[in-house]
């Protein structure tokens, strides 16, 4: 298949388990009460937004280079992106990033209310290592074991909430008072790269890879990681709310130091081109079966939402 048809049926697999699993049945056991239908509606508002579903469709490319078919892989692919979208509803609450659209529709505070988005948020959180606790999961007790670890540590004060608080603590505290560039790789590396590292990584814990495979293929999240930040921080620059789908400008606007106000536009876009082709250097242990892998990153380096 192109990339293109891979992540349309990547999106598709991940959203039909993602429906099955954010079921009211399936998350309460019965039918449940007005209120708790209320907080899976506002779940179901964050996760079904319109999301590309480019993590899943790492989850599920890294896995088949290990022979793994994409079902095998799916109920991974839907942990990994309740994470993904629990982060989306709290970082849009007014306490951190303050956006009242994502994916071109309300946030989950701003449909419902800032409570449900924080319980919403929760929710997803939780749901997501339930999930990957289940058999389906994987036949294998270690492999889940190994699964849920690994993404506890890339979702949490190690990882993706930890680089948000470094995030936060430069924009609402000014500390510190003047970030420098190495600053703020490790702040996205953090906030942005731990969960595509993980995507990446899943594959080859549910293919029991070997530790270098393992190695080649967090090396490439860590280079994907990095570029989707500088991505995204050019499109905040440069792009235009309708196409991306949310605030933009908003960076410069607050004064908010990022690798396009440290370096500038030009130096971001080099830096962008060669964080692409060390991604794709960490894949040539696996040759063209990686190739899909390779059109994700040029995806990346290219969106413009």
């Amino acid at each position: 298949m192109t990339f293109a048809q891979s992540l349309t049926a990547a999106a598709r697999l991940t959203e039909a388990t993602l429906d099955g699993i954010l079921s009211e049945r399936s998350i309460s056991g019965e039918a449940p009460e007005p209120q708790a239908g209320r907080l899976i509606a506002a779940m179901r508002h964050a996760v079904f937004g319109g999301g590309k579903r480019v993590r899943p469709l790492l989850v599920i490319e890294s896995a088949a280079l290990f022979g793994l078919p994409p079902q095998d892989a799916a109920h991974t692919a839907a942990a990994l992106e309740l994470v993904h979208c629990y982060s989306l509803a709290h970082d849009d609450l007014p306490a951190m990033d303050n956006d009242e659209l994502r994916r071109g529709q309300p946030t989950v505070w701003k449909a419902y209310d800032e409570w449900t988005a924080i319980l919403a948020g929760d929710g997803l959180l939780t749901l997501a290592f339930e999930v990957l606790g289940r058999a389906e999961t994987h036949s294998d007790p270690a492999v889940r074991v190994a699964l849920i670890s690994a993404l506890a540590r890339a979702s949490g004060a190690a990882g993706m909430v930890g680089g948000q608080a470094l995030d936060l603590m430069a924009d609402k505290r000014g500390d510190p008072a003047s970030p420098t560039i190495d600053y703020i790789r490790r702040l996205q590396a953090m906030k942005t790269g731990a969960l595509l590292v993980f995507a990446c990584e899943a594959g080859a814990i549910l293919g029991r890879a070997t530790d270098a495979e393992r190695r080649a293929l967090a090396d490439f999240g860590t280079a994907l990681g990095f570029a989707f930040q500088i991505a995204d921080d050019l499109l905040d620059a440069e792009g235009d709310a309708a196409t991306v789908g949310k605030a933009v400008a908003k960076d410069a606007a607050a004064n908010k130091a990022t690798l396009v106000s440290l370096m500038g536009i030009q130096k971001a876009r080099a830096m962008l081109v060669e964080t692409e082709a060390t991604a794709n250097a960490a894949l040539n242990i696996f040759g063209s079966r990686a190739d899909i892998l390779r059109e994700a990153a040029r995806f990346v380096v290219d969106r413009k939402s």
